[in-house]
């Protein structure tokens, strides 16, 4: 809790009056005790040595007058220290007085004196000792002695008024410098006041003040600082908001590092990566956050060496992401600490774009190739004398035609799949409904559906609303599934084609079979061109390995999705979602 400046000089003020009031009353009272108890000493000084004067039998007859008279108490002792009378009878029998220190200075000079608490009388005396006799045959000694309690009443009741004069002056002194410190205090507080604006941002105009010692001066020296301030604030603000903006809007990842490795700030690209907020990973380690250890020993290898690092690592996951990281240093202010900069780039998509584009010249020169290196075999055979042979020459031309077939619907499909991605394709759109798309592509496999015993199940939800599609492509979408289904059910399976509206405004059309079925591992990469799920079997089915691939893209041209369901052994469904038709306002 603060104190106030006021409270401070209060208590100041207050601790000081009430030091000098002590003071003074301490000094007072010293120099009142003094000089009473200097005038008590001459007054029994004066009658003791009256008193010596006397004969010792004189003074020993007459003690109780002599002791009334000089209002002391008096003791007559002996050359020996011995106490031949003493008017206080309290104590009839005492030791020895030669060893007192105002006998032994009444011995030496003839008389002395002493102050000090008498245990026989349990007070403080005065005692006043003459010598009785010379100095070399000394006959005895006088002593008179008195109660300093005579001295405490005086005292006390100049006490009284001398504290109450201090009293008096103490407030007045108080009040005054009550005043004083609200004048001197209402400037700071102003000061104060400005400069707790100044410390939250909220720095607005000058602070006056009509003073001309160092007060205003300092008022002067705080009004040139915020200006100055102020713009530094406004710069530093500015290239802040354009290191922010720079920072935020990066598609990279940025992770900083502060000089012991954790994370200090990171920026939204390296958010959108990792999938969590600043908040939940700022403060802990890599290995904390990424779990990764090539990413570790390359920060490992950073901070032997202290040289740019580039690593290519991979975080695990449902997705996994694939990253280049570059790993540098970044100069603390004025030489200070060291921190780490990490840079991320998502190169997930690039690896898969290169992992397809080989995977598609590896796949379309083996599709190319079979066909081709059939058609050239049994060429050769045929120019090898085998053409004479009628019967093996329309065999081998029945071949050589199914390959060059195959070679043309090859071609066909990439034609269309290129046309379609690079959106040479032309669309005619048109408000269809979905059960006359689908007789006319059942009526294409009805056929081979009946030549291979298969059960064909229809369900048809009543009153479909309408859909946006280009006919030609629909009943393309619808074939290419259709005619999956059909290659991958065996003899005796069923076919099941349903249609009905969908929960978002979408109108669904599944067409499930009972066939042998896809691994739950296969499904994300049905679509790649030439992908397979059993490459020898479709390949003998006379598929291309471009059906899905171009199912996919015409769907995402309607602006609708395909999903894939299916286990080994139980079938697939493959569900077609379209939007449904608009009607302009």
């Amino acid at each position: 809790m603060k104190t106030r400046l006021f409270t401070k000089l209060l208590i100041a003020f207050v601790a000081t009056g009430i030091l000098v009031a002590a003071a003074a009353e301490y000094l007072v009272e010293r120099q009142l005790k003094s000089g009473l108890i200097r005038w008590i000493e001459d007054e029994m000084t004066a009658e003791a040595n009256i008193i010596s004067l006397m004969p010792m039998e004189e003074i020993a007859k007459h003690a109780v007058e002599l002791a009334e008279r000089s209002r002391s108490r008096l003791t007559l002792i002996d050359a020996l220290g011995r106490v031949i009378t003493d008017t206080d009878r309290r104590d009839v029998e005492m030791d020895s007085h030669l060893n007192r220190s105002e006998i032994q200075e009444a011995r030496l000079k003839g008389n002395g004196a002493s102050t000090r608490y008498s245990h026989s009388l349990k007070m403080d005396m005065l005692y006043v000792a003459f010598l009785l006799g010379d100095q070399k045959q000394p006959k005895g000694y006088i002593r008179l002695s008195r109660s300093l309690q005579e001295v405490k009443g005086p005292i006390d009741q100049l006490r009284q008024t001398v504290l109450k004069d201090l009293i008096l002056v103490v407030f007045f002194s108080l009040l005054i410098a009550l005043l004083f410190s609200l004048r001197l205090i209402s400037p700071l507080r102003k000061l104060a006041a400005f400069t707790e604006k100044a410390r939250t941002g909220n720095i607005s105009g000058q602070i006056r003040i009509e003073s001309r010692d160092e007060i205003g001066a300092l008022a002067e020296n705080i009004n040139g600082m915020v200006e100055v301030l102020h713009k530094k604030i406004r710069n530093a603000d500015e290239e802040r908001r354009k290191l922010q903006a720079v920072f935020t809007g990066m598609v990279e990842g940025i992770v900083v590092l502060d000089a012991h490795n954790r994370i200090e700030t990171i920026n939204r690209g390296m958010e959108e990566i990792i999938g969590s907020r600043s908040s939940e990973i700022c403060g802990r380690t890599l290995i904390e956050t990424f779990r990764n250890v090539p990413l570790h020993d390359a920060l490992e290898r950073f901070g032997t060496t202290r040289e740019k690092v580039v690593q290519e690592i991979t975080l695990e996951g449902e997705n996994p992401v694939i990253l280049d990281v570059t790993i540098s240093a970044v100069q603390g202010e004025d030489g200070g600490e060291q921190k780490t900069m990490l840079v991320f780039h998502d190169v997930t998509r690039l690896k898969k774009l290169e992992r397809i584009r080989t995977d598609f010249v590896a796949n379309v020169t083996h599709e190319i190739r079979t066909p081709l290196t059939a058609i050239i075999g049994f060429v050769e055979t045929l120019q090898q004398g085998a053409v004479d042979n009628r019967g093996k020459t329309l065999e081998f031309l029945q071949t050589i035609n199914e390959n060059a077939q195959r070679l043309n619907r090859l071609v066909d499909d990439l034609l269309t799949l290129t046309g379609i991605e690079l959106g040479e394709t032309n669309f005619h759109w048109e408000r269809l409904t979905i059960e006359d798309a689908l007789d006319q592509a059942l009526a294409v496999v009805t056929a081979r559906i009946i030549e291979k015993n298969l059960t064909l199940l229809k369900e048809i939800h009543p009153d479909l609303p309408p859909i946006k599609a280009d006919r030609d492509r629909l009943i393309q979408i619808l074939l290419n599934i259709l005619d999956n289904a059909v290659k991958f059910t065996p003899e005796g399976g069923t076919i099941t084609v349903t249609a009905s509206p969908g929960a978002k405004q979408d109108l669904i059309v599944r067409i499930a079979d009972t066939g042998v079925g896809i691994s739950k591992g296969e499904i994300p990469r049905l679509g790649e061109r030439f992908y397979r799920a059993d490459k020898a079997r479709s390949r003998g089915l006379g598929g291309t390995g471009l059906g899905l691939s171009i199912v996919k893209h015409l769907m995402t041209v309607h602006q609708g999705r395909m999903v894939i369901e299916s286990s080994l052994g139980r079938g697939t469904t493959v569900s077609l979602h379209f939007p449904l038709f608009q009607e302009l306002t």
